[in-house]
């Protein structure tokens, strides 16, 4: 069975996790923290970044969230992800790098550093600016996504794809992080809505980081 190595605010593991549940591929969690930089965990990632996929039977280990899912939408049939025209899935890679690129430089690492990483880590207090710069971006960013639903049934297009599961993996980490500001963002609070009632959705979100905790809303499919 793979054995997958994260952390449960690691937006990049998060979008595998739900790529994996939609393709119904068992897995087992397995916990990391990558700032403990463990040797163990270094040797299997030189670059010591979650998430790493492991089969050990089989000695396969991906490394890099975007490589993962490319594996797993050429390997496995079911669910596929990343379809359609040639257009469609450069619309969906682009989105895709969109989330893990601007959306988390922006908004998720900016939060995840001032709200998890100066507390667990560090034992400081957070930068109130950065983290109100975090929160300004992330209700500009959801403007596009606002936008984008205008216009699209799904955020890349006619059908649900990769593009969905990155936007709700990092979207579902900033607000765990109390980053969302939901208001006036209808389009995107209802598309979120249905992501979170999904089956690979729900044990995401039933997670909890030690000593940081959640919106009260933030668990709830309707809210």
């Amino acid at each position: 069975m793979w054995q997958l190595y994260q952390f449960p605010l690691c937006p990049f593991s998060r979008k595998v996790r739900l790529l994996l549940g939609e393709k119904g591929i068992g897995y087992e969690l397995v916990r990391e923290s990558p700032w403990e930089k463990r040797d163990e965990f270094i040797d299997l990632n030189p670059a010591g970044r979650t998430p790493v996929l492991v089969d050990a039977e089989r000695g396969t280990v991906l490394i890099e969230s975007a490589a993962i899912c490319e594996y797993l939408e050429e390997t496995v049939n079911q669910a596929p992800m990343i379809s359609g025209t040639a257009v469609n899935r450069a619309e969906i890679r682009r989105l895709t790098i969109w989330c893990d690129e601007i959306f988390h430089a922006e908004v998720g690492e900016p939060m995840m550093r001032e709200r998890m990483v100066k507390r667990l880590v560090h034992r400081q207090s957070p930068d109130a600016g950065a983290l109100r710069q975090a929160m300004k971006a992330g209700n500009v960013l959801l403007d596009y996504l606002d936008y984008l639903l205008d216009h699209r049934t799904w955020l890349a297009g006619a059908t649900f794809s990769l593009a969905d599961l990155a936007a709700a993996a990092h979207i579902s980490v900033a607000d765990y992080l109390g980053g969302i500001d939901w208001r006036g963002h209808e389009q995107t609070k209802r598309w979120y809505s249905g992501l979170k009632s999904r089956p690979s959705f729900r044990p995401l979100l039933s997670e909890r980081m030690e000593v940081i905790s959640p919106p009260a809303h933030y668990d709830k499919p309707d809210f």
